[in-house]
């Protein structure tokens, strides 16, 4: 039997990493980009815009993103769309993303007092104005901390990618794991990995949340 070293099982594990982090990465700029496009729609405050974009948080929030990605890779090629892993993947955190990012900075918002507003209007601004230089200061500061927190639950969410084929670090750990014949070496240097990504980003929220309250 050939043995493999623990520097071989972590490099390799190392090396799948990258593709946790790239798929957190696009999650998280695709999502913000659709949440903040969202959050604009839903300030304008039209019955029917509002209504829509309830129905899609709704749905994206109230269901499992494992049943989202089956969704996204098997559903679609059902009727006739050719789905990759690396698709499929991307498209399904970027919309389960975008929906927590939605909700996340509308209430932000909300935590605005309405005073501000009515200053903004006081002094003559537009809607814009409103938001470019008295609401979104204020949305920054309350959205940070939340926003790096839910960045967390984005990177273990990428495990679950590994059910449609996706070789991410959880994905990784299982391939290694079958040809050394070493789960507990494997999985252990799995969270090893996942605690290294996790831990300073959980602090970084903790720090900025107790800074902002002082502030």
């Amino acid at each position: 039997m050939v043995e493999f070293a623990f520097w071989d099982i972590f490099r390799n594990l190392l090396l799948a990493t990258r593709w946790t982090l790239l798929l957190s990465v696009i999650a998280l700029f695709g999502g913000a980009i659709l949440a903040f496009a969202l959050l604009i729609l839903r300030l304008i405050n039209r019955k029917t815009l509002n209504f829509l974009i309830s129905i899609y948080v709704e749905i994206f929030q109230g269901t499992p993103l494992l049943m989202q990605l089956f969704l996204f890779y098997f559903g679609l090629a059902l009727f006739g769309f050719d789905t990759s892993v690396w698709w499929s993947a991307s498209a399904a955190l970027i919309l389960y993303t975008g929906a927590y990012l939605t909700e996340i900075w509308t209430g932000c918002v909300r935590a605005v007092p309405n005073g501000q507003w009515f200053a903004g209007k006081s002094l003559g601004f537009s809607f814009i104005q409103q938001l470019r230089w008295i609401i979104f200061p204020q949305v920054y500061r309350l959205s940070v901390a939340p926003t790096v927190g839910f960045l967390v639950q984005v990177i273990k969410g990428t495990a679950l990618t590994s059910v449609i084929g996706f070789v991410e670090l959880t994905k990784a750990g299982t391939m290694i794991s079958n040809v050394t014949f070493k789960p507990f070496l494997v999985f252990a240097c799995v969270a090893l990995i996942y605690f290294a990504i996790c831990f300073p980003l959980s602090w970084i929220a903790t720090r900025l949340e107790i800074r902002f309250a002082r502030a």
